[in-house]
Order: structure tokens, then C-alpha cells, then sequence
């Protein structure tokens, strides 16, 4: 399975997936300034993935500096300020703030190492959370079917393991005989170049569709249940994830097909009664007017391009994390979770 993150002597090292699948390369950041451009960039990208980058960004900014105790806001609210939507950044970011600020009065060697193990173990927990999470979804997955998913929420998104495709990866490792269809997921096409790549990485079987197919296969019969990642969940069970989730979500709702969100605790945000209050990031034109660099519409064509969208929890089965699977009344199930 690849490395999609690394603490290194040398600097936080990330597989570049804006290059992938042609050519797998990594690149090594060597100040939080750098973590926060691979973040913006989409580099690294994934909510967990994210959440673990910001750490190590912390901890590596907290290494660098020369004056921590001055520069420590800096660091942190340059790393936030990256992507507004996956709440997992937030998360990890206030997580190494209140460690720093039980342990800003100790000598400034002991501060480091302090925040460079918690960095450490953000990432350790991580893949132990996908791997419960898959735990947790596979029983959902039928077995003889085919899975279908969108954008990519496997070990690119996270530490490793994956969510989404956790829960694909631990319904393989119980036997059961299941194969994969991926959206492409335009305009990053984080499934074609990514999901695809990944899965045939593990030998699970793989196939390719447009984001335009999805109904058609849907409404079929072959597919047994949709499983996708998240990047914040509002405490009434609403969902933000890649853009195109929501239209699969009213397609499997009306085919009858079960809609599972698989996401760590992490990913709640309790503080948000509905999805309408989650904040959607808005990108750039050319990732919707150009694909490998190609210009695929003409000059001055005026864009949308919305990175998110927000699937409404009455479409949603099921909500699978590390301490179990939530399902409707949400707001009781996921307050309950969130607490245990």
C-alpha cells in the first residue's frame, strides 16, 4: 500500500498526487510554509490526509522557528487558512494548539519534541481508525456485488488504509467476492487517476465509469451498495463530500441501492446543526476548462467550480466510523458516537 505521508528526518514527504497515475513522485517539505503550499495545491488531499499534513505542518514549523513562541499563530493560521470545507484540518490544527499551550512554558527543545510526537501519533492513529472503520463497513458490503464510489477516500486520502475504500479493503480481506466501479469524478478526476491506481496497487478489481453513468448503473441491479468518504458532517447527518456526490446520492436513493458515508469521528462537526452552514470551497476555472493541461473549452468561458456539495441526510444509510455505524435519527446517533 503507498505512503501518502511521512515524518522524515529530512521533512515531511508526501507522494505528489496532482502526478499521478503517470509517474510516482515525492516530494519533501521542509517548512510548514511548504506543507501549507502541498495542502493548497492539492498535493496531499483527503480529509484525514489533510488533518495529518496540518499536524506534521505544526510540528515541523515548531522545529524550524526561530522565535516559536512568536511565530506559533503564524504557523497555525497559515495552515488553516489552505481549504475551508474538510474540518479534519481544523481539527488536527486545534488539537496541536492545545498541546502547545499546555506545554509553552517548558524549554523550547522539550516544546518540539512534544509537538513532533503528537504529529507522529495523529498519523498512527489515523490508519488504526480506517482500519476499524473498515472493520465496521464490511459487513454492509453484499457479497457477489459491486461497490460503487466516488472521488477517492482510500489510502491517498488518509494516513493509510483508507476510509471509503477501508471499508472496500476489509470486505476483501473477510472473502468476500466483490469488484469496484469508480466515477471518474471530474474535473479533478480523483477517481480515474486516483481510486483506479490504488485499487489495482491491492489486485481489487477495478472498472472506470463517467460521473454520467452512474444512474444507468444503478439502476441495474449490479450495484449492492455506494460507499464514499466525507470531509465534514453537520450534526443533523448532512454530508460534504466531492462534488457529484449528492446527484449519486439521489440515484441510489431511487434505485433502492444503500448509500454508506464512511468518515472518522474526526470529521463531525457538531457545531453545525445542518450541511447549509458548511462552508464550500470554490476553485479555480482551469481545473474545469483544462485536463492534463489541455484546453478543452474556449477562451473567456465563464466557470462554476465548486469543490463540494452537500448530500442531505434523508438519502444517507448509514454513517460508518471507528466506534460504529451511525444510522437515522442522526442527531441523536452521531451526539452519541461523538461522546463515546
Amino acid at each position: 500500500m503507498v505512503e501518502t505521508i511521512q515524518w522524515t528526518d529530512d521533512g515531511v514527504v508526501m507522494i505528489d498526487q496532482t502526478r499521478l497515475p503517470r509517474e510516482e513522485v515525492f516530494v519533501t517539505c521542509t517548512d510548514y510554509e511548504q506543507v501549507a503550499e502541498a495542502i493548497r495545491s492539492m498535493i496531499i488531499r483527503g480529509a484525514p490526509a489533510i488533518g495529518v499534513a496540518a499536524a506534521m505542518g505544526v510540528a515541523i514549523g515548531a522545529l524550524k522557528a526561530d522565535n516559536l513562541h512568536g511565530s506559533f499563530e503564524t504557523i497555525c493560521s497559515t495552515l488553516a487558512g489552505t481549504r475551508p470545507t474538510a474540518v479534519n484540518l481544523f481539527w488536527a490544527i486545534d488539537r496541536m494548539k492545545n498541546l502547545y499551550g499546555q506545554v509553552k512554558n517548558r524549554p523550547i527543545e522539550e516544546i518540539r519534541g512534544t509537538l513532533i510526537r503528537e504529529a507522529k501519533q495523529i498519523y498512527l492513529e489515523d490508519i488504526a481508525i480506517n482500519q476499524a472503520i473498515g472493520r465496521h463497513g464490511a459487513d454492509l458490503v453484499p457479497d457477489g456485488k459491486t461497490v460503487l464510489t466516488h472521488c477517492n477516500a482510500g489510502a491517498l486520502a488518509t494516513a493509510g488504509y483508507g476510509t471509503a475504500l477501508g471499508v472496500i479493503r476489509a470486505a476483501v480481506e473477510a472473502g468476500k467476492n466483490i469488484d469496484v466501479f469508480a466515477d471518474e469524478t471530474r474535473p479533478f478526476m480523483q477517481g480515474s487517476r486516483l481510486t483506479v491506481w490504488e485499487l489495482q496497487q491491492d489486485n481489487i478489481s477495478a472498472t472506470l465509469i463517467t460521473d454520467n453513468m452512474a444512474g444507468h448503473f444503478l439502476k441495474s441491479g449490479r450495484i449492492g451498495c455506494v460507499v464514499v468518504g466525507a470531509d465534514r458532517i453537520a450534526a443533523n447527518g448532512d454530508v460534504a463530500n466531492k462534488i457529484g456526490t449528492y446527484s449519486v446520492a439521489v440515484l441510489a436513493k431511487e434505485n433502492n441501492v444503500p448509500f454508506y458515508v464512511a468518515a472518522p469521528v474526526s470529521t463531525l462537526d457538531l457545531t453545525l446543526s445542518t450541511g447549509d452552514q458548511i462552508p464550500i470551497e470554490e476553485r479555480s476555472s482551469k481545473e474545469v476548462t483544462h485536463v492534463g493541461g489541455v484546453a478543452i473549452a474556449p477562451d473567456g468561458t465563464a466557470v462554476c467550480n465548486p469543490a463540494f456539495d452537500v448530500t442531505p441526510n434523508r438519502y444517507v444509510s448509514g454513517i460508518i466510523t471507528e466506534r460504529g455505524v451511525a444510522r437515522a435519527p442522526y442527531t441523536e446517533s452521531l451526539k452519541r458516537l461523538a461522546g463515546s
